[in-house]
């Protein structure tokens, strides 16, 4: 019975994280770019990445304040990513 539990469960957790369009906004040489981009994979997020400084009006928009995470349309985090936060999003869906 757990483990026919564990596999729904499972299977449950995944739909909901493959389903999300992920969107890190990043630049060169950014480390909190870097650590955002591992912990929305450690939560099996698979972001695409944009580097901002190869378009100027995402430059303008981003400059002072990445990595900027959208998710599923809608910024969700500037600046560090929230670990707690990720994971109440990732489980609403």
């Amino acid at each position: 019975m757990l483990e026919i539990l564990k596999r729904i469960l499972g299977r449950r957790s995944d739909r909901h994280t493959s389903a999300k369009e992920v969107i890190l906004y990043t630049r060169e040489g950014c480390h909190l770019c870097e650590d955002a981009d591992q912990l929305l994979r450690k939560h099996g997020l698979r972001p695409e990445l944009i580097n901002i400084d190869e378009d100027e009006h995402l430059k303008q928009e981003f400059d002072c304040c990445i990595p900027v995470v959208k998710i599923d349309g809608k910024i969700r985090f500037r600046g560090r990513v929230n670990e707690v936060l990720l994971k109440r999003l990732i489980s609403r869906s």
